[in-house]
């Protein structure tokens, strides 16, 4: 059985309360508010990106087919420009001035279809930019509620972290002159036991586990000399034992 001073397995007690506060930051850290809510952020923001990305698509391509429209437009325009002024230069005979005034009525009704596409895009692409604008401000407000939740997050890791560090620097002092193999041992079991290494015997019980302890493991323990290190039977921790908690020779 190992040994250890007595005092030594008490002020364990006081590592192990460090340890276990620095575990349940951790988990705070872990579990932050703000984490849920980023979660639950990032997936709001990706439903709409869908929504977004279609949308911009459907923006780009009506302006590509208002260029198109416009376009059309033009040289038709243009066309009947030219015919027009040919045609009022005098300058050609009867024969192809009747030619030109049909090309310009054709080029009329040609002009107002064209126009009429032209007009139904327009209104199509205004639409589509609108809601785009729609869900772009929605992207924008959840992107700046990110921002904000993101920010409050950091202000919670940081002030953990620097809770952590304060008991990392409380924790070297509790440390400082124990009993070297005591501590090895404790930090083996606290790593197999799932950050509880040691426990106090509180009466009949073991604070580790939790569990009342048979009379025949309880007398073995009272027993034992003062400096022994004894373990729970049940959970394997190190049981360290209060005031009036051993009855070994050396006790008396």
């Amino acid at each position: 059985m190992a040994t250890a001073p007595l005092e030594d397995q008490r002020r364990l007690l006081d590592v192990q309360a460090l340890d276990t506060r620095v575990q349940q930051l951790a988990h705070q850290r872990k579990n932050l508010p703000a984490l849920t809510k980023l979660t639950e952020l990032d997936g709001r923001i990706a439903d709409l990106r869908a929504s977004l990305v279609e949308s911009r698509t459907r923006v780009a391509d009506l302006k590509r087919e208002l260029t198109k429209a416009e376009s059309d437009v033009e040289q038709v325009r243009n066309r009947a420009d030219r015919d027009q002024k040919r045609l009022d230069s005098g300058g050609v005979g009867a024969k192809d001035a009747v030619a030109l005034t049909d090309e310009l009525r054709s080029l009329a009704a040609r002009q107002a279809a064209l126009e009429e596409v032209e007009l139904d895009v327009m209104e199509r692409l205004e639409a589509h930019q609108e809601a785009l604008a729609t869900v772009e401000a929605a992207n924008g407000e959840l992107v700046a509620e990110k921002a904000k939740v993101e920010a409050e997050r950091d202000a919670g890791w940081a002030e953990i972290d620097a809770q952590i560090q304060a008991i990392a620097g409380e924790r070297a002092k509790a440390v400082d002159g124990l009993d070297t193999a005591l501590v090895t041992l404790y930090e083996k079991i606290r790593v197999q036991q799932g950050g509880t290494g040691a426990a106090l015997l509180n009466g009949n019980r073991c604070d580790g586990c939790r569990m009342d302890l048979p009379p025949a493991d309880l007398a073995t323990i009272r027993s034992a000399a003062p400096d022994a290190v004894v373990r729970c039977e049940e959970c394997g921790r190190i049981l360290v034992r209060g005031a009036g908690a051993t009855t070994g020779a050396a006790a008396g």
